[in-house]
């Protein structure tokens, strides 16, 4: 009905092999940007552009990285948040001590500190995996948090341990401190996360991706035949922690400004991510995409439901939300335990063969 690929003729393999191969993917896929771009920034006031498009863009940042590790390497982890902890003080040292690098740079310098902690930690990897490596990793998590709460040094001596990130303006626009910039917080974080999501699809293309799929399906196999799982699963966790750094770098600078380790990256952080990849799906880029837009949005719509529909007292509210994302969680797990992807991937097939019978 809506995907029909006869007369779509492929007359090179690089249109063949292309990421999106037919006309209508293409084209739903410049629609979003195109809406998100042109759209969003101009609908949404700054309250909602700061409050939920951004947090739900660093989400999918973290949960790409998260992806790339578990989804796509088998590689269970549970130190998210001490990643992201990683990347948000990195940000903050680098942007301190140089006042005019460009916060680009400085996101991407923040990236390549975390992957050098995600290569540290990710040496268990070679010894132990699955739930073994779920608990080291999970030493992680609490290791990154204690250490930048007792080394004053992270903080710049700073006596009440919180770290504030300091005023950078993109373009002439204030997007870090200060009276930022709403849009130009977004536009800077959306195309972060529209690029990094391009090179994150193009990774489990090429021959690293697909030996982190092969240590992820048997990794005695894989080994077999040629495919080295020291350089697999490390560089895997390499590429993780710097997906997961920039994330931390974008909370803190265009998020929440001022961060504390032990409440803004604890481990609830870690299991937050787990279940946006979990529930969107794993190894998929855009289960990324759906699992943070279903953990961010719907506990929004639910107070909206409870409190301003129903009248429900906030504070009771918040315990109904709990459970009712709980019951949510578990009936997508149920019913779907590829996640959101594989939901989307069914309707796009019959979509393709309608009217005939699935």
């Amino acid at each position: 009905m809506f995907y029909r690929e006869a007369g779509q003729l492929k007359t090179s393999y690089a249109s063949d092999m292309a990421i999106l191969p037919l006309r209508e993917d293409r084209t739903l896929v410049f629609a979003i940007l195109a809406i998100a771009y042109l759209v969003v920034p101009f609908f949404l006031t700054d309250f909602w552009l700061s409050a939920v498009a951004i947090p739900f863009l660093a989400y999918a940042m973290a949960a790409m990285g998260l992806n790339i590790l578990t989804g796509y390497c088998g590689q269970l982890s549970l130190g998210t948040g001490g990643f992201l902890a990683a990347g948000a003080y990195s940000a903050y040292k680098i942007t301190t001590a140089f006042p005019e690098l460009n916060l680009v740079f400085v996101f991407l310098a923040a990236g390549l500190c975390t992957a050098i902690v995600g290569l540290a930690f990710g040496i268990p990897s070679l010894r132990i995996k699955g739930f073994y490596l779920a608990v080291a990793t999970l030493a992680a998590q609490f290791f990154i948090v204690w250490l930048v709460t007792r080394v004053p040094w992270f903080t710049n001596y700073n006596a009440s341990g919180q770290i504030q990130m300091p005023g950078r303006t993109i373009l002439g626009y204030q997007v870090t401190g200060g009276a930022i910039s709403g849009t130009a917080q977004y536009l800077f974080a959306l195309t972060f996360v529209a690029v990094f999501a391009l090179i994150a699809k193009n990774f489990s293309r090429t021959n690293t991706g697909r030996a982190w799929m092969a240590i992820r399906d048997m990794d005695i196999a894989a080994e077999l035949i040629g495919i080295r799982p020291l350089y697999a699963k490390l560089s895997a966790f390499a590429v993780s922690s710097f997906y997961i750094g920039i994330a931390g770098a974008m909370m803190f600078g265009l998020w929440l400004s001022s961060v504390e380790p032990s409440s803004s990256f604890g481990i609830n952080q870690s299991f937050l991510v787990l279940f946006m990849v979990i529930i969107g799906g794993l190894g998929t880029v855009l289960g990324s995409f759906l699992g943070a837009g279903f953990l961010v949005l719907l506990p929004l719509l639910l107070s909206v439901v409870l409190v301003d529909w129903f009248g429900i007292v906030p504070s009771q509210a918040k315990h109904a939300e709990i459970l009712t994302m709980g019951i949510l969680i578990v009936f997508f797990l149920i019913a779907e335990p590829h996640g959101l992807a594989k939901i989307w991937q069914t309707t796009r097939e019959k979509l393709r063969l309608w009217p005939f019978p699935y």
